[in-house]
């Protein structure tokens, strides 16, 4: 009879935990590079709740594998073929990697925009075979979805959600210099101590840092709307919808905004009720190495092991730099795994071992760790905050400068200029982190300031999407800066206002006084005269 009891009880527990009545389905419009491994995580969870999920990806993209995605899947045809894509994208990122930093910051703006451009219209040709499918959009209607996760990175999600007429989400790190977390979302961000994204400007300012600060902020939002006014987009979505409108104004209709960011790694800074921070919602404990690795790593003995890769998108380097990092790798007592596929360097040490492929996470987490020589993208980051392992930066491209400004700020890290480096400024930085314990135990402090949160990240990031759900929507947390045109959001009208009853005042103070005097001079005229 106990055992009846035991499992009639655990059945209600099972159907209160899965309750079908709660799950919904999910429609996501994802974001390529690392962008998706991190939306990935947030959808393996919605997944493990019962949610369906339908993705849509582009047919020609980087990472994200249709062929490996467990979830309902729409192919979006590109008109382009791969060869042209991978030609177009890598195009971009040489440009950017290699000739953005040779040039002055001025010079680097102006590069920087037209490499935006250039990448928005890869992406405009995915929204084009999207909304312009009516079959597609059949479908989508009829399976009447309760969400849309999209990312702005790559445009077009909430152009999906709104003709669907759907709440959407934004999960994302930053875009176009924190112009869309300003204008859209509405985002409080002071100038005098909040650096713009790709400033590589921290929170504490010189008076000509921030003079810099707020140029740059202006420059950007000028930028911004000039170009999305200019490049059509803003048209585009008119023409689509059928009304006026602008790209800033449906993506400011966003009922939460999910940044991949946190305090551990963020300078304080002001944000509304509908936004929320999740950085490192990627970060899991360490698993055992694979027996090729964990024998490397126990060969090193007391003097442990650095961990040296560039990320996905860097496959090599020239024959030059290649060389100039593994001299300098060559001459420090630990070992190395450096994931690489390039051409093997000729001044490779013996404590130096080529990968193309390196379980990062787990080496992160291993006791012997005691560097990570990475590119600076935020998920490497993060994985080095999760584990305390302290940093050489390297950063080549995006917001990698501004990461690795952050990481220094804090004292985590020390960064390599990887156009100018020499073999002798990678063997000091590396002596620096890994001898100097300064860096190790200012890395172990944010590693304990982000395990010590309330609720993990992944936890809120999917309690989020799955109260839109259950809510419909969050309108309730959007601020009222959405209603209010840019001089109303500013005050301008309101300081008009008091600026002309100040001059009012001042102009009947001023004529009162010159009555006063008129009258007194002639009257003292008068007296004399008699």
């Amino acid at each position: 009879m106990k055992t009846v009891k035991d499992f009639c009880m655990l059945f209600m527990l099972h159907l209160c935990l899965l309750d079908s009545g709660r799950t919904g389905k999910v429609l996501v419009w994802p974001a390529d590079f690392s962008h998706w491994i991190n939306l990935k995580v947030i959808l393996e969870e919605l997944h493990l709740r019962g949610h369906e999920i339908t993705v849509l990806v582009p047919s020609q993209n980087l990472l994200i594998d249709h062929t490996k995605i467990p979830y309902h899947v729409e192919i979006l045809q590109l008109s382009i073929t791969e060869e042209t894509f991978m030609e177009e994208l890598n195009t971009v990122l040489y440009e950017e990697i290699f000739e953005v930093s040779k040039l002055s910051w001025w010079e680097r703006q102006i590069k920087l925009a037209n490499l935006v451009r250039q990448f928005l219209l890869i992406n405009k040709r995915a929204c084009e075979s999207a909304v312009t499918n009516k079959e597609l959009l059949s479908r989508l209607q009829a399976a009447k979805f309760d969400v849309c996760i999209a990312d702005p990175l790559s445009f077009c999600g909430e152009l999906v959600a709104e003709l669907l007429n759907i709440p959407f989400i934004y999960t994302f790190r930053f875009f176009y210099g924190n112009v869309i977390e300003r204008l859209c979302a509405g985002l409080p961000m002071p100038s005098s101590y909040v650096p713009g994204v790709t400033s590589r400007l921290t929170d504490n300012m010189t008076f000509v840092q921030r003079l810099e600060n707020c140029i740059y902020l202006l420059t950007q939002c000028i930028e911004f709307f000039f170009f999305f006014h200019q490049s059509k987009w803003d048209e585009y979505y008119s023409k689509i919808l059928g009304k006026p409108t602008t790209l800033c104004e449906i993506m400011g209709k966003a009922d939460m905004w999910l940044f991949r960011s946190y305090w551990d790694f963020e300078f304080p800074q002001p944000y509304l009720p509908n936004t929320e921070f999740v950085g490192g919602l990627h970060c899991k404990p360490a698993k055992p190495l694979p027996k090729e690795f964990e024998e490397f790593v126990q060969s090193s003995g007391k003097d442990g092991v650095v961990v040296f890769t560039l990320g996905s998108m860097i496959k090599n380097l020239s024959e030059e730099k290649s060389n100039i990092i593994a001299s300098a790798l060559a001459q420090i007592p630990q070992k190395v795994l450096w994931r690489y596929t390039g051409k093997k360097p000729e001044t490779l040490g013996a404590n130096t071992r080529l990968y193309k492929w390196i379980p990062q996470n787990d080496l992160l987490g291993h006791p012997k760790t005691r560097a990570f020589i990475t590119h600076c993208g935020t998920n490497g980051i993060y994985e080095a905050i999760y584990h305390g392992v302290p940093m050489v930066g390297i950063p080549m491209f995006g917001d990698q400068h501004d990461n690795v400004a952050r990481m220094k700020a804090k004292g985590a890290a020390v960064e390599v200029d990887l156009q100018r480096m020499t073999s002798a400024d990678l063997l000091n930085a590396l002596k620096a982190v890994i001898n100097n314990p300064f860096y190790k135990e200012n890395a172990m402090k944010l590693s304990r300031i982000h395990h010590d949160q309330p609720v993990k990240p992944l936890d809120r990031a999917v309690f989020w999407v799955e109260f839109i759900m259950r809510h419909k929507g969050a309108k309730h947390l959007r601020p009222a800066f959405h209603d209010l045109t840019w001089y109303q959001h500013h005050s301008l009208d309101v300081i008009g206002f008091l600026l002309a009853c100040v001059a009012t005042v001042a102009f009947l103070v001023t004529k009162c006084c010159l009555l006063f005097c008129w009258k007194f001079g002639k009257t003292a005229k008068k007296k004399k005269r008699e």
